[in-house]
């Protein structure tokens, strides 16, 4: 009895969040794109009484925006440690803004193929979540903003968190191409946040074709960011620097959300114990909000529209962090 009763009392307190959450959407005005998220709905099939909830927050267009926004990221920087290019010309277009990339190069995989294995599959992966998104949205598609996915500057993007991290002193370069490890650092920067932000956004996506859209989209950004954890963690065995550097990314991560601690890094609570999965003292994933997400992205704590490695922000509605700071 007393179990199920501490079970109950966790579900209400969950449902109490999502109707703050809910609360504060319609309280922020402007968040919605109502016809565009109707129509698109109506294409796929979604009844009025779907139009109608999406009306109380963001659209579920809206939401697949926000998540194309950091698909474009990722597969940006896959594939340029794993080809020395960028994506096509021909997933850039669309709605907002496009924007130029600082881009980055590829990654001598030659003495660490079996990472180099890693990295192109999952650089297959991200693109084809580009072009999903991009076809479900179609005309509403967000083009792909300005971004910093450069390895070489002082001042880029993967260097100021390396710096806000901790793991590199101020003025330094940290460069996630210069070698396979560094590689899976830069990778283990985006791929948590990922599955936080899809985990977030599912209890807001109304339309039941995208809920499960983006149920596949998760579990593969899951996938992703165990494997990089895994090989980070198998690393550490040897070059126990890699545990303090990724503990350190993780921390600072939590240091820029509005959330409470919802990182962890890569090791357990005793020695030699890993810690692969993240989890809640229930068993499960952590959710970040899409603002606590642009905080980590933006590289900043407080309520902007841009920074980071989204130089002029990311394209539509659901553009501003939360205000932290």
């Amino acid at each position: 009895m007393a179990e199920e009763i501490a079970i109950l009392d966790i579900l209400e307190r969950r449902a109490s969040k999502l109707a703050k959450r809910r609360q504060f959407f319609r309280s922020a005005g402007g968040l919605g794109l109502g016809l565009v998220g109707g129509t698109i709905l109506g294409a796929c099939g979604g009844s009025s009484g779907d139009n109608a909830n999406a009306q109380t927050g963001p659209s579920d267009a809206d939401i697949l925006n926000f998540a194309l926004n950091l698909e474009y990221l990722e597969a940006s920087f896959y594939a340029y440690a794993v080809t020395g290019a960028g994506l096509p010309a021909s997933l850039m277009s669309g709605a907002g803004t496009p924007g130029t990339v600082i881009p980055g190069q590829k990654v001598d995989f030659t003495g660490d193929p079996l990472v180099g294995a890693y990295a192109a599959e999952i650089a297959r992966d991200e693109l084809e979540h580009v072009t999903f998104l991009r076809t479900a949205l179609g005309a509403s598609a967000v083009a792909m903003p300005a971004l910093d996915v450069g390895g070489t500057s002082a001042t880029g993007a993967f260097s100021l968190a390396a710096q806000a991290a901790g793991v590199i002193g101020p003025g330094q370069v940290f460069n996630p191409y210069s070698s396979p490890t560094n590689f899976l650092i830069g990778a283990f920067i985006f791929e948590d946040v990922g599955v936080t932000a899809y985990k977030g956004a599912s209890p807001l996506i109304t339309n039941k074709t995208y809920l499960e859209a983006a149920a596949g989209i998760l579990a593969a950004e899951a996938y992703h960011a165990g494997l990089v954890r895994t090989v980070l963690f198998s690393r550490g065995m040897t070059t126990p620097s890699i545990y303090t550097t990724v503990q350190q990314i993780s921390d600072a991560r939590d240091s820029l959300d509005a959330s409470t601690d919802v990182d962890q890094g890569i090791t357990g609570a005793t020695a030699g114990s890993s810690n692969i999965v993240p989890l809640d003292a229930n068993g499960l994933a952590f959710s970040r909000s899409y603002d606590d997400v642009l905080n980590i992205v933006y590289l900043n704590k407080g309520a902007v529209t841009q920074g980071g490695f989204f130089p002029a922000g990311v394209n539509g509605t659901l553009h501003m962090s939360s205000a932290f700071a």
